[in-house]
This record gives C-alpha cells, sequence and structure tokens, in this order.
C-alpha cells in the first residue's frame, strides 16, 4: 500500500526570499524576449502558490510481553494483544507564498539619461522593489516530527531474579503479577508507617513512594503494554491554475495516515478554488508605446480557497492569488530625474504594497 508520508515530509527547497539589490538606469520595461534586450535587468512577476500544512497525531500502542495474562493475573479487561496505530487528524493550515512566473517576464533596459534607480530581486529573479530595502521574509515551515508522550520505563529492568529464571511464559507473568502485588502492599505500610524500614522524613517518603510507583508502572506495563504519542506535520505545495470544485488533495486514513489520492484505504481530502472576481472594470487599453515605458505589476483577485472532508470543514479562507488577476502599469514617468519614487511590491502576487512619490529639486 502506497503512502505519501515520506515523500511530504522533506527538506523543502533552498530559502526563496534571499534578495540582491541592483543599480541600473531604468527608462523602457518590454515583455522580454531572448536577443531583443542586450541591456538590462529582466525580472519576472509571481505566481501564487499555496504551502499546506496538514497537522496530525499518531498514537502507537505496543502489547505486552504477558498481555495475555493481564485478566487472569491482575483482573484487567479488554487488553490488547496486538500492535496497532491510530491517526487523528488535528488541523490543516494554508500559507501563500510566491514564486517566478516565467511567462510574466520584463526588462528594465538600461538608459544612462535618466536616474538609475536600485532594484531589488529575489534569487528567482521576482521584482521585489524599487529605490528601497526590502527585507527578507520568513522561510516556509518545514515537515516535522515531535514526540508527545514516550514510554519512560524500561520494564525489563525492573525483573526480579525469579522472574527471569521463571520456567515458561505464564509461570514469568505470575510471579511478575505477584511482585506487583508486593509493591501495593509495601506502599501502603510505607504510608501508614507499617513499614519494616521508615523513612527519615517526609522527602524521603516522597522519594520511595516514587520509587514504587514507577516499579509498579513498568511491570504493569508488561500487562497492558505502551503507548508512545507523536505530533506529525505534513508540507507541500498547490499551485492554483484555474478554479476548481472538490478536487481530491489526498486521503487520510485513522489507521494508516495520509495517503495518495489513489489508495482506497483513507477517505478524500477535497480542495475548492473559487475565484471571487474582485477585479475592478479594467481601463480602457493604453497605446502600445505608452505601455512600454511602465513598470509592471499584477493587480491579484481574491479566491475562496477551501479544503474539507465530506464531514466537516479544516480550511476556508479568501486568498489573493496573482494567476487571477491581471497585469497592470505604472506609468515610466515616475522614474526619472524629477523624483525620487519608492515601490515595494508583493513577493506572493506582484501587487504593490507601497508607493511613496518624492518630487526632487530642479
Amino acid at each position: 500500500m502506497k503512502t505519501i508520508r515520506k515523500q511530504i515530509i522533506k527538506t523543502l527547497l533552498s530559502p526563496l526570499f534571499l534578495f540582491s539589490c541592483i543599480s541600473v538606469a531604468q527608462t523602457q520595461i518590454t515583455p522580454y524576449r531572448p536577443g531583443i534586450t542586450t541591456e538590462g535587468v529582466t525580472y519576472f512577476l509571481p505566481k501564487t502558490q499555496l504551502h499546506i500544512i496538514l497537522r496530525a497525531d499518531k498514537e502507537t500502542y505496543l502489547p505486552g510481553e504477558y498481555a495475555t495474562f493481564a485478566r487472569r493475573f491482575l483482573g484487567i479487561e479488554n487488553v490488547g494483544t496486538k500492535k496497532t496505530e491510530k491517526w487523528t487528524l488535528r488541523s490543516v493550515e494554508v500559507i501563500p507564498f510566491g514564486s517566478a512566473d516565467k511567462s510574466k517576464s520584463y526588462t528594465i533596459a538600461l538608459n544612462h539619461k535618466t536616474s538609475a534607480p536600485l532594484v531589488s530581486l529575489a534569487p528567482d529573479g521576482r521584482l521585489l522593489g524599487i529605490n528601497t530595502k526590502v527585507a527578507p521574509l520568513p522561510p516556509l515551515e518545514k515537515g516535522t516530527i515531535t514526540q508527545i508522550q514516550k514510554p519512560r520505563n524500561n520494564a525489563h529492568r525492573f525483573k526480579t531474579q525469579e522472574v527471569i529464571r521463571a520456567g515458561n511464559l505464564t509461570a514469568k507473568a505470575e510471579t511478575t503479577a505477584q511482585e506487583i502485588y508486593d509493591i501495593r502492599e509495601n506502599r501502603t505500610l510505607l504510608a501508614k508507617g507499617q513499614a519494616d524500614f521508615n523513612p527519615k522524613d517526609g522527602e524521603q517518603l516522597r522519594l520511595m513512594l516514587a520509587r514504587l510507583d514507577e516499579q509498579e508502572e513498568a511491570l504493569t506495563s508488561l500487562f497492558i503494554g505502551t503507548t508512545n504519542k507523536e505530533a506529525y506535520s505534513f508540507v507541500f505545495e498547490y499551485i492554483p491554475q484555474k478554479e476548481v470544485v472538490r478536487e481530491e488533495l489526498f486521503r487520510f486514513s485513522k489507521h494508516l495516515g495520509l495517503l495518495e489520492t489513489d489508495d482506497l484505504a483513507g477517505n478524500p481530502i477535497y480542495i475548492s478554488i473559487e475565484d471571487k472576481r474582485t477585479l475592478p472594470t479594467e481601463e480602457a487599453p493604453r497605446k502600445k508605446k505608452k505601455e512600454e515605458e511602465d513598470l509592471r505589476y499584477c493587480n491579484p483577485s481574491s479566491a475562496l480557497v477551501k479544503i474539507f472532508t465530506s464531514e466537516r470543514t479544516l480550511y476556508e479562507e479568501s486568498i489573493p492569488i496573482a494567476q487571477f488577476g491581471r497585469i497592470e502599469h505604472l506609468g515610466g514617468v515616475l522614474f526619472n530625474k524629477k523624483f525620487n519614487t519608492r515601490v515595494t511590491l508583493s513577493p506572493i502576487t506582484g501587487s504593490i504594497e507601497n508607493i511613496d512619490l518624492e518630487q526632487l529639486d530642479k
């Protein structure tokens, strides 16, 4: 049975948001075509991706060595005799991030007659800012496994010589059970002050009782077994290309955890993406010559992203998506010797996050 647990608990690609700054003189911005632009800086606008984090807990039960004797010697009912795994899906989180859209490529051409703006680019070529410093963004979360509960005691180190020398499993289990009853009796005598060796003070009594508790817990685990609990974070990427309705992301099983979409051992988890069409009405097209002097940016449209099962909704939020938006133009007249224009673009959508225009003295 195929699972994707190993595939999606992985190290992500190297950080996307280390920045470099390049000083160029910009007067003309044209769609990039190899061989057309010989001098200048080519940049990309981003496409929006979804960094999906699925958080789940795994509980592993290991039966005790004497599990089949739990009822007979200790009176404990319904003790498991087989190893089991139980998975619980806790939550789903979605973090949008950007990567270079190679189909949205433009070039800032050199012209020494105008001012030379400082252009900030991400390593993959996304335009992040002009004439302004751009702070690095925090890295995306990676897949992790965290121990929640681990058996504290090694029961074998508490086995007495009588248990070890016992001839068969039944005798070992019976001798161990008698040892557990002796521990309980000694605890009662200590608490009443009737033990052969009484503690000197309250602190020594506490330590002695704690030691007896530890021994009883360890030996009892030989009958009732142990439970190990781990918290998992699975991470993977999804690129919205179009609106989707009930597209299967993966499957999840309470016995096997995260599974491939074609593994029918799990129940499907779906994603739906609905473009809310939040863009304003598009203005009349400008003349081509004017367009070639403009800075390109993206005006994204918001989309409702929903991740759910047949029984409950795991995630539902509105997220700006560059792929559902359109490319706009920022007047090239803003970048000349008369103005000091500072522009910050979103690394996720390519939209203008901030623009600051300062007119320079003549």
